[in-house]
């Protein structure tokens, strides 16, 4: 298992995401989740993910993981837990800040691959809206491995703010895709 980020990474209108065409055009927030019913990790766009924070603004906790075969299953300290599959159109797929304003290589295959986001303290950083001097609201872990394409599904789900994405997903995506 690799992990090329391990730390803090800084969101914007509480959104990070995963790009692999080189040309650092986002997807529309619509399309990204059309089809699905889990809301924190958009996948539906080739190629891209568009990853939901709690936080609106500032630094959160980040971890990715590339691992070779399945994910050891999360633990109970990550409260909101979303599956999708995910393939990059190129081997220079990248989590990307918004606006660009930092990437950071991730190393995966132009494969097929399973992808599990995790989440802590999301309605505690909503709260928070903009961190500045505070401890750290929310953290996140993000889990890539080689599988076929499955549906995405929600594993866990406690929080309000993922509550909504999810609602988001399936009634404001999925009816715009009908």
């Amino acid at each position: 298992m690799r992990k090329p980020v391990d730390g803090e990474v800084s969101v914007h209108y509480g959104q990070i995401y995963v790009l692999s065409d080189g040309d650092g055009d986002l997807p529309d927030l619509h399309d990204a989740f059309a089809g699905q019913s889990a809301g924190l990790c958009g996948a539906a766009v080739p190629g891209a993910l568009w990853l939901v924070t709690g936080l609106h603004t500032r630094d959160v906790g980040f971890t990715v993981e590339v691992h070779d075969g399945p994910a050891p299953e999360p633990g109970p300290e990550w409260e909101e837990v979303v599956e999708v599959s995910y393939r990059p159109h190129s081997d220079r797929a990248q989590l990307e800040e918004w606006g660009g304003s930092s990437t950071y290589e991730l190393g995966l295959r132009a494969v097929d691959h399973r992808v599990r986001y995790c989440a802590q303290g999301m309605d505690a950083a909503g709260e928070l809206d903009t961190r500045i001097d505070e401890e750290q609201a929310d953290r996140y872990l993000l889990q890539f491995w080689p599988a076929p394409p499955e549906p995405d599904r929600i594993v866990r789900q406690t929080a309000e703010v993922a509550r909504y994405w999810h609602g988001f997903a399936r009634e404001r995506c999925n009816s715009r895709s009908a």
